[in-house]
C-alpha cells in the first residue's frame, strides 16, 4: 500500500470515526457522541463514520438489541470484547479501504479493542468513564452491580482496557479526576493523556436577556433537570427548598424531565414540566426560559461528568452538585460542588451565603458564564483536540 502524504493542513486531514452507535443518532451517550462528531468535523470536514456492524457476530448483535434496556446496555459491550475477532476486521477493512490520518473511537473502548490499523496513523480516544474507573468509583458503588456475575469478568476486562489505552496515541478524558484515575489504574504516558473539557449539549444560547437578581424580598428559584428523579438527586433538592422555606426564604423549585412524587411543597413553590422536546422550538424556548429564570440549577447527583453543568453554565447560571466524578463545577468559578455527605441545611447555607451578598452572587454568574466561554464548549473542545491530533501526525512524519 503506497503511504498517504502528510497532510498540512486540517482540511486535508482524513478522519475514521468509531463508536458502537452512529453519531448519526442524537439520543444515545446523552447526545454526546453526536456533540463529539459534529465539533470534530467543524475541525476536520473529511470524516467517515465506521460501520456499526458485527460481520460475522451480526446476528448476536441484533438479538441483543431485542433484549430490555437494562440487559443491552450491559450485555453489549462484554458481548463486544468477547467477539472482537470477527468484529474488529470490519473496522480493519474499511480502514484498508480509506487511506485515514486518524482514526478517532468515543466511548466505546471495545470498538477499539485488538484493532489493528492496517497503515500507521493516529488512534484517539475519548470518553467521561472506562468501565473500571467507573466500577472503583463512588459513583459505580452508589449504583451498585446489576449483574453480580459479571464480576468474575472484571479482571479480564481490566486487561482489555489496559491493552487499549496503551495503543492509542492520544487519550482525551474531560476532566481532571478521570485523567488522574485512568493513569494511575492503566499506568498510562502522561504524554498522551490529556484534559479537554466537554461541552454543553445545547446551542449557545443568546445572552440578550436580563439575568436575575437575588434577593431576600423577592422568590429564589432552584432548578431540577433530569429524567429520574431519585438518581439525580430530587429529594434532596425538594428538602433543600422546604428548608428553605422554613428559614423564611421563599424558595421555589422548578421541575424540567419527571414528575416527582410528593415533595410536600406548597402548589406555588413547585412547577413541574415532565418532558420538553429540544427538537420543537416551542418546547425548547420553554426549556431555555427555565434556565434564564432560575438562580441556581441543583443536581445533588452521581455523576461521571454531567452535561447538564454545562448547558448551565451556558446561561450564566451556578450549579450546585455533589464533590463527586469529574464533574464540571469549579468552586466560586460557575458554583459548588459540596461534600458527598452534605445535607438540606448545608445546601441551603451556600444559597443563604449570597442572599447575604447578592453582588457576589452578581459575579458568580459572570464567572460561570465565563467557564463556559473558555472551556465548557465544543469549539473549544474541538479545537484543542485538533491541535493535539495534528501534532501527532506531524511528529509521525518526522
Amino acid at each position: 500500500m503506497t503511504p498517504r502524504k502528510t497532510p498540512k493542513n486540517r482540511s486535508d486531514v482524513r478522519i475514521a470515526y468509531l463508536c458502537d452507535v452512529s453519531p448519526l443518532d442524537t439520543l444515545p451517550y446523552s447526545g454526546g457522541n453526536s456533540r463529539i462528531y459534529t465539533a470534530l468535523k467543524g475541525e476536520f470536514p473529511n470524516i467517515d463514520i465506521i460501520s456499526q456492524s458485527w460481520g460475522l457476530a451480526e446476528p448476536v448483535h441484533r438479538l441483543i438489541y431485542r433484549l430490555s434496556d437494562a440487559l443491552n446496555l450491559r450485555t453489549r459491550w462484554r458481548a463486544h470484547l468477547i467477539l472482537s475477532g470477527f468484529i474488529r476486521r470490519v473496522v480493519e477493512k474499511q480502514l484498508a479501504e480509506g487511506q485515514y490520518d486518524a482514526l478517532f473511537c468515543a466511548y466505546s473502548f471495545q470498538s477499539l479493542f485488538r484493532v489493528r490499523p492496517p497503515y500507521p496513523m493516529t488512534v484517539v480516544y475519548t470518553a467521561d468513564a472506562t468501565p473500571t474507573t467507573y466500577r472503583q468509583s463512588v459513583i459505580g458503588r452508589s449504583f451498585g452491580s446489576y449483574m453480580k456475575l459479571s464480576r468474575r469478568f472484571d479482571p479480564l476486562i481490566l486487561k482489555a482496557e489496559t491493552q487499549t489505552f496503551a495503543s492509542a496515541d492520544l487519550l482525551l478524558w474531560p476532566s481532571r479526576w478521570l485523567k488522574n484515575r485512568a493513569d494511575s489504574t492503566y499506568g498510562l504516558d502522561p504524554e498522551k493523556s490529556h484534559v479537554v473539557p466537554w461541552g454543553a449539549n445545547i446551542p449557545a444560547p443568546d445572552m440578550d436577556f436580563p439575568p436575575p437578581t437575588l434577593s431576600a424580598d423577592a422568590p429564589v428559584r432552584l432548578l431540577f433537570v433530569g429524567r429520574d428523579w431519585y438518581a439525580k438527586g430530587g429529594p434532596l433538592t425538594a428538602q433543600t427548598v422546604a428548608t428553605l422555606r422554613r428559614q423564611g426564604v421563599d424558595a421555589r423549585l422548578t421541575v424540567v424531565g419527571c414528575t416527582p412524587p410528593d415533595t410536600g411543597l406548597p402548589d406555588h413553590a413547585l412547577t413541574v414540566h415532565p418532558s420538553l422536546n429540544k427538537a420543537i422550538p416551542k418546547e425548547l424556548a420553554l426549556f431555555q426560559q427555565q434556565f434564564q429564570q432560575a438562580h441556581f440549577i441543583m443536581m445533588p447527583s452521581f455523576e461521571s461528568y454531567g452535561f447538564a453543568f454545562c448547558e448551565a453554565s451556558a446561561f450564566g447560571l451556578p450549579s450546585l452538585c455533589l464533590n463527586a466524578g469529574g464533574v464540571p463545577v469549579f468552586d466560586c468559578e460557575n458554583g459548588h460542588a459540596l461534600d458527598l455527605n452534605a445535607t438540606p441545611s448545608d445546601y441551603a447555607a451556600q444559597i443563604r451565603s449570597y442572599l447575604a451578598n447578592p453582588n457576589q452572587y452578581d459575579t458568580l454568574r459572570r464567572t460561570t458564564r465565563q467557564v463556559y466561554e473558555q472551556k465548557l464548549n465544543w469549539p473549544a473542545w474541538a479545537k484543542t483536540t485538533a491541535d493535539l491530533i495534528m501534532e501527532d501526525i506531524a511528529k509521525r512524519a518526522e
